[in-house]
């Protein structure tokens, strides 16, 4: 295995403390989690108090003061044991970023040391039924009225949304411009005319609420105009995907890897005609190139990690990352259960539940498709197109 240089001897450190928090209260409830289709908030006040939300936000903000390697290891310790549920991720590393990188000092004081203790949970509303990748197609509109906006419209698929006590809403302020019209919008839980939608039942990640979210002509105060400038919203939102897809890299890598490792152990014990089954040439094999797959990966997704700690991972390189590791998993997943045969379907093993939330990385923080077209858009940029 090429040995990983990225994390210091004080990550590993916090490795080991994120390993222990993840073991004694993640992994012993996630089940029934799954089962009532949520997190409880508890959870959230426990984590941001052992320091594992927001770990990019500095401490003048109330942060950890870390960086996003502290981020990557959460990230990484979750994917480990398959716990899709709590959606730390998103919380602290998308909708956090578009408060430090972008909020006004007042913005950045009222929002972030509350996200950071796990009191506020955060969420980002992005998807309309009538889709999701073409951002300026959006139709969810805000009106200036006097001091406040007038929000209007409808988000599906919003992750984290029943219990967010923020959500940030991309919306047109703009309606006849494209691009140019998109503003985000801090919408408070409270706010009147915000209502939360019946939970989507999804096939996978069940223990991830996602919501559909409707606003009916939902008062938004001036103030709560995310940098304090109308029109400015989609240069934020495509700013931030770099490290949206790169999470979604580091959390298929990190979950394949623990597939393959439940399926070593699997293999070297179940038997088959006397033999256990990694004893076959056809089991061996297939480990063989999965664990290959796996590890070009990995030297991938670390490389980009590195990158943009240097703040120089572009959006084609995040495409690359976020299809190839994304396929990569979904390709181990299936290649692994078949492995474990008929118990492998069974929903009480880790490694049929890891197939089914593996479908969704395909789709989310931008499908597969849509990486390609960025990708090929930067290989024949005369085009245009």
């Amino acid at each position: 295995m090429i040995a990983r240089r990225l994390f210091s001897q004080e990550h590993e450190i916090f490795r080991d403390s994120v390993r222990r928090f993840v073991e004694r209260e993640i992994v012993p409830q996630h089940a029934a989690w799954e089962e009532a289709g949520c997190v409880p908030r508890t959870v959230w006040q426990r984590a941001g108090e052992a320091g594992l939300l927001c770990c990019c936000v500095p401490e003048i903000y109330g942060g950890p003061g870390g960086s996003f390697l502290h981020s990557a290891v959460v990230i990484e310790e979750l994917a480990r044991v398959g716990a899709t549920g709590p959606a730390f991720a998103l919380h602290s590393d998308m909708v956090a970023p578009y408060l430090l990188h972008y909020g006004t000092e007042e913005q950045k004081r009222r929002w972030l040391p509350p996200m950071a203790r796990g009191e506020v949970l955060a969420s980002i509303a992005m998807t309309e039924p009538s889709g999701g990748s073409d951002l300026q197609a959006m139709r969810t509109s805000a009106v200036r009225r006097g001091e406040e906006y007038r929000l209007n419209g409808q988000k599906v698929f919003i992750t984290n949304a029943q219990h967010a006590d923020l959500v940030v809403v991309a919306c047109k302020t703009d309606p006849a411009a494209r691009a140019g019209g998109i503003s985000l919008l801090l919408v408070e839980g409270t706010t009147p005319g915000f209502r939360r939608g019946r939970r989507l039942q999804k096939i996978g990640c069940k223990a991830s609420d996602t919501l559909e979210l409707f606003f009916d002509d939902a008062p938004v105060a001036i103030d709560n105009l995310l940098g304090g400038e109308e029109g400015r919203g989609f240069r934020q939102l495509m700013a931030t995907l770099a490290q949206e897809r790169l999470v979604q890299a580091i959390r298929a890598v990190a979950a394949a890897e623990a597939a393959l490792s439940w399926t070593i152990d699997y293999t070297s014990q179940r038997s088959a005609f006397g033999r256990v089954i990694a004893d076959f040439q056809n089991t061996q094999f297939t480990l063989a190139e999965l664990h290959a797959q796996i590890v070009a990966q990995r030297v991938l997704v670390d490389r980009c990690i590195e990158l943009h700690l240097e703040s120089r991972l572009d959006a084609v390189d995040a495409a690359i990352a976020k299809m190839t590791t994304t396929e990569m998993q979904g390709n181990v997943m299936d290649r692994c259960l078949q492995l474990f045969g008929g118990w492998g379907y069974m929903w009480e093993l880790p490694i049929a539940r890891a197939y089914v939330d593996a479908r969704m990385t395909r789709i989310a923080g931008g499908s597969i498709e849509m990486m390609k077209h960025i990708i090929a858009r930067s290989l024949l940029p005369a085009t245009g197109k």
